[in-house]
């Protein structure tokens, strides 16, 4: 009999899920419990639904229907989520639906802190860096609050990334047309570096974010107007043209009212400038910076195309958000356990070897615990025979 097997427990679930959900067994001790409505029972407690998400992400189910029919037809899955008996559909899409988003952003934060505690802090000597950006969410016309344009429904995900770590540290959700520049606002810190598009130049804020002591990059538009106080020399024949300090806006208008610091260069005959408030760095690091920030933009791109984030299996603003923080939980599972495990990064490769690696674990239960049952059966009628 396998060591980690206990017959005793009726919801045993394969070790490496089990290793795989480790991280946040201890966070249920002080999460916000999760309460049944009147005197009737909860016909899905908090953990048997987070694991169904789990899984629906791991697994790459197209929808919430697929998820119900796997747990319908596949005893293994049922034992993972802790369901022996299946899942109803009205019980799943009214939990997805209506309870749960409190406990889930307590997780998603309390499991970042653990996470950044465990992952290695890459790139340490420059700073804390976060890139936030905002990624569309093809709504369905039902969705109503999802407003984008005349007979188009979207959603928009707007995610502060932890560049030293590669992992989500924050997400906000609202509808397709909801600017983005708010929402920097709210996710900065002092002492952070917050790490953007031009889509977030807005001058007023690095006003305030400097009165606030909080760090940021920027690239702005080409065509931005530029009042150059001072220009410091850039070493010749390389990528960089200009360094200095100018202060951004047309006056009367757009001023800004302290001045920045204006990385110019040109990569691949594509220019960039990079408005700063980081005094403290070399123009080649301020560069480094940027191009970190792509790995927000990867993230979204694994996101979409692997934790079937974007498979709607809910409709309201209330379910989009749960199964966004389950995603968002899942992905940070997998960061701590492919680090623990590889030393690496999330990869495909590595979540398929998961996969299988569960399911073969579940098979190996499932073949023990009939066994289980067949000896018992068999001790039973030998006894029978006996008397």
């Amino acid at each position: 009999m396998p060591r980690w097997f206990n017959p005793k427990d009726r919801r045993q679930n394969p070790p490496s899920f089990s290793q795989l959900s480790r991280p946040i067994n201890n966070l249920f001790l002080d999460m916000p419990p999760l309460e049944a409505r009147g005197n009737k029972k909860l016909e899905l407690d908090f953990q048997q639904q987070l694991n169904a998400l789990i899984l629906f992400h791991l697994d790459e189910h197209v929808s919430g229907s697929h998820l119900l029919q796997i747990l319908e037809e596949d005893s293994l899955a049922r034992q993972i989520v802790g369901t022996p008996t299946g899942l109803a559909k009205s019980t799943f899409f009214e939990a997805i639906n209506t309870r749960g988003l409190e406990q889930l952003s307590y997780l998603f934060g309390e499991l970042y802190k653990s996470a950044a505690n465990v992952l290695p802090h890459e790139h340490a000597n420059l700073g804390q860096l976060v890139g936030i950006d905002g990624s569309l969410i093809d709504a369905t016309l039902s969705m109503y609050w999802a407003d984008y344009r005349k007979n188009d429904r979207k959603a928009k995900a707007h995610l502060a990334f932890d560049l030293n770590r590669s992992i989500p540290q924050k997400i906000y959700l609202t509808d397709g047309k909801a600017g983005e520049r708010p929402f920097a606002m709210q996710t900065l810190s002092p002492g952070q570096t917050g790490v953007m598009d031009r889509g977030y130049q807005c001058h007023k804020n690095f006003d305030l974010w400097q009165d606030q002591h909080i760090y940021f990059l920027c690239r702005i538009q080409d065509k931005t107007e530029k009042t150059i106080i001072r220009e410091d020399p850039v070493t010749t024949n390389t990528m960089f043209f200009f360094d200095g300090l100018v202060l951004l806006g047309i006056p009367g208008k757009n001023l800004s009212e302290k001045p920045v610091r204006l990385i110019g260069y040109k990569i691949a005959g594509k220019t960039y400038w990079i408005a700063t408030n980081r005094f403290d760095l070399s123009a080649d690091q301020i560069a480094t910076i940027y191009k970190l920030r792509w790995q927000i933009e990867t993230f979204f791109a694994w996101w979409k195309r692997h934790l079937r984030v974007y498979h709607l299996i809910a409709r309201s603003r209330y379910g989009l958000m749960v199964q966004i923080l389950s995603g968002l939980i899942t992905y940070l599972l997998l960061a701590i356990f492919c680090h623990e495990q590889y030393r690496e990064k999330v990869s495909i490769r590595r979540v398929r070897q998961l996969r299988v690696k569960i399911q073969t674990e579940a098979r190996c239960i499932d073949h023990v615990e009939k066994e289980i049952v067949g000896v018992k059966e068999h001790m039973k009628t030998h006894s029978h025979a006996k008397t």
